[in-house]
C-alpha cells in the first residue's frame, strides 16, 4: 500500500483564485486521515464559493471518499478541519448537516419502504412537517422522476431508481450545499441527461461537490475541477485546466494520476 507520499516529477498543484473571506460554502484546511501508518488523506485543502459545481476526480482509492465523509461529518479527521456554510463540522455537526445534502455512493435505502415512506421518514426526522414536508416531496419526486414508483418497495427498484431516491432524500430539505459520490451511476443516457440539468439548476442557488469517473460528465456540467492521487491534492484549477477535449482530459488526468 502506498504511503500518500508525492513521488518525484508529481505534478504541481494550480491553484485557483480564492473565495472572498466568509464566502466558501465548503472549506478543507489540512484534511488528513490516517489508518495506522498509512495515510488515506494527506493535508488535502481547498475552498469552494458559493453556487459553484466542482468535479472531484481521482482514481480508485485516492481518498474520495474518505474526504467527501470528512467534509459531511460521516468520519472524524486524524488533523485538519471542515466547514459547510462557515459551520465547523466536527464542533458543532448537527447545525452543520442541516445545512447539507449527501447522496453517498450505494447510500442506505431501507428495502421494504416505498419511495414515498422513505421520504416522509427522512423529512419528519428533519423536523419538516405538514405543508413543508407535502410541498418539498412534491418537489423531489418530480424533479427526480419518481412518479411511476414512488408506491413501490425500494428493494423492488432498479439501481437507476434507487439512485434517484438518494439524490431526492439528499434534496429534500433544500439544503444550501451537496455533496454527491457518483450521483448518475447506475442511470440510463437519458437520465444521466435530466440529471445533469437538475445540476445545472440547482447550482444557481446551491454549492455542488460531486465525485465521479466519467470526464465526458466532468465537463457537461462542473466550472472547476480537484484532483486527487495517492491521498493528496494534485490538482485544482478550472475544467479547461484539463484540455479542452475529452482526450485531453484523459491524458492529464493520467499525467496527474499516475505517480
Amino acid at each position: 500500500m502506498s504511503d500518500g507520499k508525492r513521488q518525484p516529477g508529481a505534478a504541481a498543484v494550480a491553484e485557483p483564485p480564492r473565495p472572498a473571506a466568509g464566502k466558501a460554502a465548503i472549506e478543507a484546511e489540512s484534511l488528513t486521515r490516517t489508518y495506522g501508518d498509512f495515510y488515506a488523506v494527506r493535508d488535502v485543502s481547498f475552498s469552494i464559493p458559493r453556487g459553484q459545481i466542482v468535479a472531484f476526480l481521482g482514481p480508485n482509492g485516492a481518498g474520495k471518499s474518505t474526504t467527501m465523509k470528512m467534509l459531511t461529518g460521516v468520519l472524524a479527521p486524524t488533523s485538519g478541519r471542515a466547514t459547510i456554510a462557515g459551520v465547523d463540522v466536527q464542533r458543532d455537526r448537527l447545525h452543520a448537516v442541516t445545512k447539507l445534502g449527501y447522496l453517498p455512493e450505494n447510500g442506505p435505502l431501507y428495502a421494504d419502504m416505498t419511495p414515498r415512506g422513505l421520504l416522509e421518514f427522512f423529512g419528519r426526522a428533519r423536523g419538516m412537517t405538514g405543508r413543508m414536508l407535502s410541498d418539498r416531496l412534491d418537489f423531489v419526486v418530480r424533479e427526480c422522476n419518481l412518479g411511476e414508483v414512488i408506491g413501490k418497495p425500494v428493494g423492488k427498484l432498479s439501481k437507476g431508481y434507487r439512485q434517484r431516491v438518494g439524490m431526492a432524500q439528499a434534496l429534500l430539505h433544500d439544503p444550501e450545499v451537496m455533496i454527491m459520490d457518483e450521483p448518475t451511476a447506475g442511470l440510463d443516457p437519458n437520465q444521466v441527461e435530466h440529471v445533469r440539468a437538475l445540476l445545472r439548476t440547482l447550482a444557481k442557488t446551491k454549492t455542488i461537490l460531486l465525485s465521479t469517473h466519467i470526464l465526458r460528465e466532468v465537463k457537461a456540467v462542473a466550472e472547476r475541477v480537484i484532483v486527487v492521487a495517492q491521498g493528496r491534492l494534485v490538482h485544482d484549477g478550472p475544467v479547461s485546466s484539463l484540455g479542452e477535449t475529452e482526450q485531453a482530459m484523459e491524458d492529464r488526468f493520467h499525467a496527474l494520476t499516475c505517480v
